[in-house]
């Protein structure tokens, strides 16, 4: 994607009106969810879930981009659709979540840092090429009683910057979830 296609996507994904749909529940929160309703923990029972979100009429009135997760993008409608399809069918933008969760910061308590950047070259060329378009990235920093520290701000500013970079390199807008 070129620099003139990024900056297209990235209005689209602002569009008056519009917001983005997060469809990036881990498996397992989605599990906890589905616990507590009674529903079995399976792939099955969330992609049939998750089906039901990709095929709601008129989605795309309201939503410009939709965040989803690994085992999402991966997945297919009933008939064989796949979710991305469904979803760009819709006039939705597909994204996806890349990072890998915030963790605790070594020596550094009550402060994250954001894990994911190994290996995220490859998963993001791989994501592209599954029709994503746009990469969340979530960045978490605690303000309190003598935090964030300066070794926070610049570890996840340093985070930050390599995922921006890596998401144009490949062809993904860098979207960030504070």
């Amino acid at each position: 994607m070129n620099a003139q296609e990024l900056r297209d996507t990235a209005r689209a994904l602002v569009a008056g009106g519009k917001g983005l749909l997060a469809m990036d529940e881990s498996n397992p929160t989605c599990n906890k969810r589905f616990a507590k309703l009674g529903i079995p923990q399976t792939e099955e029972a969330r992609r049939a879930y998750r089906e039901l979100i990709v095929t709601t009429p008129g989605l795309g009135e309201s939503i410009s981009g939709a965040i989803l997760y690994d085992e999402t993008i991966r997945q297919q409608k009933k008939d064989g659709t796949p979710f991305v399809k469904a979803i760009a069918n819709a006039g939705i933008i597909p994204g996806i979540k890349v990072d890998t969760g915030a963790k605790d910061m070594a020596g550094h308590p009550g402060e994250k840092i954001t894990e994911g950047l190994d290996g995220l070259r490859d998963r993001l060329a791989e994501y592209f090429q599954m029709g994503a378009r746009f990469a969340k990235w979530r960045a978490v920093i605690a303000i309190g009683e003598g935090i964030p520290s300066r070794s926070c701000i610049e570890a996840n500013a340093h985070a930050l910057a390599r995922y921006a970079a890596l998401c144009q390199e490949a062809g993904l807008v860098p979207v960030v979830e504070p």
